[in-house]
This record gives C-alpha cells, structure tokens and sequence, in this order.
C-alpha cells in the first residue's frame, strides 16, 4: 500500500518529478501578458508624453517597449501557441521582463514613479509557476533591481518647472513596501500553487486506484465474455472428435488419441461452462453482500501480520444492511485497517454498529497514535509523519486516497486518539444507512 514507510520516498519522489513537469509555463500564456506590459506602458508613455506634457526620455522609453515587443513577436512566430518553457526558458524569459520593466521605471523616476510596485508581477507569476530555485533566483534579482531604483538620478516626470523630491526615509519606507508586498505575494502565490499541484496528483492517483478496483471486479465479466466467444469453435471441435471416434475406433493406432482428443474437449466444455456459470449466477450474489460479509472480506488479509485483529459486531445481524460491491468502499476501509495493522503493538479493532439510522465502523489500534501537529492535517495529501517507535513515514498519499475514496460514498470520517489510558488512534467511519444499504428506498 502506498501508506508503508519503505514507500514513502519513492512515492513522493515520482509526484515531485510528476509536479515538476506539470509546472512548466505555456509559452502562449506570458506571451499574451507580455503584450499585456506592451500595450500597458505604451499607453502609459503615450499619457505622460502627449496629454499630460510631461518631460519624458520618449527615445529611451520607446526603444525599451519595442525591444519588448519585438522579442514578443519573435516569440510568437517562432514557437507554436502550445510549446511549453522548460524552467530555465521560463526563466530566462521572467527575467528579461523583469529587467525591461526595471530600466523603465530607472529613467522615469525609480521609485518614486508610482508604478515601481509591478516589479512584483514577474516574480509572482514565477513563483506560482516554476520550480522554487528559479524563482528564488529571480527573487534575488528583483531585490538587487529595486535596490539600485532607489539611487536613480532621473526625475520623475512632472510639471515643467516643478520638481519632486522625495526624501530618504520615504524611499526606504517604498522599497521596504515593494519588497515586502513581492515576498509575501510570491509566498501566497508558491503555496497555493504547491496545494493545487498536490491535491490534482492526489486525485488522479486516487482515480488511477478506483479503475484498477473496477477493473478487477469486471474480470468475471470478461471471462464470461471469453466463454462465449470460445464456446462455438469448441462445439466444432467436439463435433469432429467424435465423428473421428466412431470412424476410428477399430484403429488401434489412433483409437487412443481420438478418445483423449475428444476428452479434453468435453473438459474444455466443462471448464467455459462453469466460467459461464460464475459470472451469470455470481453477478446476483456477488454484487451485493451482507455488511458483515463485506467487513470479513476487508480484514482478512490484514489477519497474517503478527498483531491480532479482533471484529466486533454490536448489532445482530438479522437486518444488517445488505451492501453494494463498491470498489471504492472497500479499498478505502482496506486501507485503513492496513494503517492500523501497520502501527499497532499488539491488537486492532474493528467495531461495527448499524441502526435505521446510520452504519458506524470504528477502526482503532494499540500503537502511539498521531501527533497533535498532524491530527489537525489528515487527509491532506502528502502528510507523511506518525508516531512510530521504530520507523518513519506513513500518513501519505494512500491516506489521502482512502479517505476520499470514502467520502464519495457519503461517509463522513473522524480522526482522534483514543483515551489516555489507552493509548493509540482511532477512526470514526459513518454513513447515513439510506445511502449505504442496497435495500434501502433511495
């Protein structure tokens, strides 16, 4: 199961490398911003230089927006609209960015020119996309860029015969502003990217396990479909052994070929007759099963480990609910138990209770239980710590899996300690009865 420890690091790294395939920026997308910036600053210097007069380096500026422009343009007929920017392209591509917005804003004023603040774009649009060493590189450069901004000579534009000044400490006070919004910006934007690309590798791996569970309890339909198709080739088969037998049967030199030929075909026919027979008469009983049969099914082969798994069923079970086979369902308790089996000292427990109402199953374990730093964390994808004297890890993704996989069945799941005096975790599992008994009205 992906929970055990001695799968820990393999598991995380294949996601870590999964994740970072999965976060190289499409070249279509910073082109389309980068037109954004053209079309920005165009507009801007277009403002300032024409409408409202103000003394402008125009050459400087314009030169600076085409050299933007035209690497844009190179871009875009360079590249297809669905290339991907390998994490140096990327950012190489940020960076240049960075530095044409920089050497815009040095000669129009530094940080008094009230658009300084866009320096954080790059760097936030690096951190939500790319690998955490580019992005702390550019980081890096965006400090040093906004550091020399604040030693700029250039005026900001303004009024002919008026000049602004601003003083030391309020230049400090922007580029502390500056650094600290570009900081906690970038941080915002890393971890909820970071969350978005773990939770949709959590997701895809728990629909990988779905379908693989599927697949397994279609397998008896497959084979039945193989009988079928089997049967008509066979029946020809036989047909000629025996036609072959009444012709040969006074030729000691074949007479025992044809009787084992023709033997082997009936035992053929038996065999697809029962496969036949599997899949029509089991798909009614094994479709659905009794609650009990269904939790014996799950801990049985979790009983071959060393630690005693004890199933205790508070409920008669005249009138226990009569389950649907659900893939999911059974995974996700069979993970569960596994954990527990994985964990315990010496007992675990299995407890099951049903009414009108809801049906209950309790899994809980006689080990060191979680740690409270990781309690308020189930069921998060990759958290990977839990109390164990002897190993570490567990808690993963497979956690993750079997609680969604459980909670799209209805179940609402509760993770706890138990009492002090009896040390270990316990799990809560429960289901509104309508949804979880076939017999019930839906």
């Amino acid at each position: 199961m992906i929970d055990k420890p001695g799968m820990i690091d393999k598991t995380e790294g294949y996601t870590l490398e999964d994740r970072h395939n999965s976060r190289r920026l499409r070249l279509q997308t910073l082109v389309r911003l980068r037109w954004l910036a053209v079309g920005g600053q165009a507009l801007t210097v277009f403002i300032v230089a024409f409408w409202l007069k103000f003394p402008l380096p125009l050459v400087a500026s314009s030169s600076l927006i085409a050299a933007l422009a035209w690497v844009n343009f190179y871009l875009t007929i360079r590249y297809p609209p669905t290339h991907r920017l390998e994490p140096p392209a990327a950012f190489a591509l940020l960076g240049f960015d960075l530095l044409q917005l920089c050497a815009l804003l040095f000669i129009t004023g530094g940080l008094a020119n009230p658009f300084a603040a866009l320096v954080c774009v790059p760097v936030i649009i690096s951190f939500a996309s790319q690998p955490i060493r580019y992005s702390t590189a550019l980081i890096g450069v965006a400090m040093v860029c906004i550091t020399v901004l604040a030693f700029s000579p250039f005026p900001l534009p303004w009024f002919d015969g008026v000049e602004i000044n601003v003083h030391n400490v309020m230049q400090f006070g922007v580029w502390c502003s500056i650094a600290s919004t570009m900081a906690f910006a970038a941080f915002y934007a890393y971890r909820v990217s970071m969350e978005a690309s773990q939770l949709a590798d959590a997701l895809a791996a728990t629909e990988l396990v779905l379908q693989r569970e599927k697949h397994l309890s279609q397998l008896d339909g497959l084979a039945a479909a193989a009988a079928h198709e089997l049967g008509t080739p066979l029946a020809t088969i036989s047909v000629v052994a025996k036609e072959m037998e009444r012709e040969l049967k006074d030729d000691d030199r074949f007479r025992e070929d044809v009787m084992l030929l023709r033997s082997q075909s009936e035992r053929c026919r038996d065999i697809l007759r029962r496969l036949t027979t599997l899949s029509s008469e089991g798909e009614a009983h094994m479709r659905r099963l009794p609650l009990s049969s269904m939790i014996e099914e799950i801990v049985a082969p979790h009983r071959e480990f060393g630690i005693r798994l004890e199933l205790i069923e508070k409920c008669p079970r005249k009138g226990e609910p009569v389950t649907d086979r659900n893939a999911g369902i059974m995974y996700g308790l069979g993970n569960l138990i596994e954990n527990a089996v994985d964990y315990a000292r010496e007992k675990v427990i299995v407890t099951v209770e049903h009414d009108h109402d809801k049906v209950l199953i309790v899994i809980e374990d006689d080990g060191n239980g979680y740690a409270p730093d990781i309690l308020t964390r189930i069921g998060e994808p990759y958290v990977t710590k839990r109390q164990k004297e002897d190993t570490a890890g567990g808690l993963g993704l497979g956690l993750f899996i079997a609680k969604t996989l459980l909670e799209r069945s209805g179940a609402s799941l509760i993770f706890e300690n138990r009492d002090p005096e009896s040390a270990g975790a316990r799990i809560r599992i429960e289901w509104p009865r309508m949804l979880i008994d076939a017999n019930s009205t839906k």
